[in-house]
């Protein structure tokens, strides 16, 4: 299946199905064919695995970063400008991104800075990744400050979403991809119930197409592309903190999940919706697998000013809330309301 992101000049194709990893040569040869050469950024893990026999059709180079969230840093991303340097990419040739969400943003920025732009390919490998990161261009590292804070818009040539790969994921790593499931899910104003026998497929084709259908709409985040941010301002709060502790103790689906539980109580709390759509956005958290529930690691006063560094604030507390007549980016939230209702949602725990 091929899902379309139509963006004038820089439209391209999101490949979805077993096999389409090896569509990237035709990809290339179709979008990009004054390309000669090819870095594939990924990480030794996942070029150790048997899915990992991408064919570019060009003479290809293999750069190694680190594994998950700690590929996305200004040392990492030095290094790989460099090492794109070395090889004499030039303009006309092409980055892939071989990975899940946190190669993929950082390939694409690198591809974004390099020469001030050089064309990209996602093969995306993981569920996070094919169903949000790799699409719409929005690509960054972070800091010690917060996640994403230094990042471009680069939109890629061609995205590779291939349903073999996703079989090949462990429990934990599905899991960190069904956060992002279930704020698209919620997005769609879908109950719980209706996820009964929905396949992982059409999952997946759910998620492309109302992010392919935001992003159309909205390319750089100036208006409703915001909304598909929801669960992510208490989410990436969560992941900044949770890094300061151990490398691997919350996934960004994991993360999100909470952020989303978080984000309905608030909107309870400021009457935008009714304790019904609380019980709603359980559901789809439980029937995910997800457990929605704050950790004790994270605190108020750190979680508090984590949010107030999200790149949605200007000098606030700004969330993506749902009301009743859709979702919202609401600015100026009163710190002791979201002060109160974490404190009221760490007691669930």
């Amino acid at each position: 299946m091929r899902i379309p992101v139509d963006l004038g000049r820089r439209s391209y194709d999101v490949v979805l199905g077993p096999g389409a990893r090896h569509e990237l040569a035709e990809l290339i040869q179709t979008r990009l064919p004054r390309a000669r050469e090819a870095a594939i950024i990924t990480s030794a893990p996942l070029r150790a695995q048997p899915w990992f026999d991408l064919q570019s059709g060009l003479e290809q180079h293999v750069i190694e970063v680190p594994d998950g969230e700690d590929a996305k840093s200004l040392t990492t991303l030095e290094r790989v400008s460099e090492s794109l340097a070395r090889l004499g990419l030039s303009r006309y040739d092409v980055v892939i991104g071989a990975g899940g969400g946190a190669i993929t943003d950082l390939a694409g920025f690198a591809a974004a800075v390099y020469l001030r732009g050089v064309p990209v390919v996602h093969v995306a490998t993981s569920l996070v990744g094919q169903v949000d990161a790799a699409i719409g261009g929005k690509t960054a590292v972070n800091l010690s400050a917060g996640k994403n804070l230094i990042g471009a818009f680069h939109q890629p040539a061609g995205v590779l979403c291939d349903s073999e790969v996703l079989a090949t994921l462990s429990e934990r790593d599905r899991l960190g991809g069904l956060g992002e499931v279930a704020k698209c899910w919620l997005l769609e104003d879908r109950r719980a119930a209706s996820l009964s026998g929905t396949s992982l497929a059409e999952l997946v084709k759910l998620c492309v197409q109302l992010k392919a259908g935001v992003v159309m709409m909205d390319e750089t985040e100036a208006g409703r592309r915001a909304l598909l941010n929801y669960g992510h301002t208490l989410g990436h709060a969560l992941e900044k903190l949770a890094l300061e502790r151990a490398r691997d103790e919350m996934r960004h689906g994991e993360a999100v999940a909470v952020g989303l539980a978080f984000a309905v109580r608030l909107a309870h709390a400021m009457g935008r919706v009714g304790s019904l759509e609380v019980v709603n956005h359980d559901q789809v958290l439980s029937a995910l697998g997800l457990s929605g529930r704050l950790p004790a690691f994270a605190s108020p006063d750190a979680l508090i000013a984590a949010m107030g560094r999200d790149k949605k604030a200007h000098h606030d507390l700004t969330f993506v809330l749902a009301g009743a007549e859709g979702f919202d980016v609401v600015h100026h939230v009163s710190e002791t309301l979201v002060r109160g209702v974490i404190e009221r949602f760490r007691s669930e725990a």
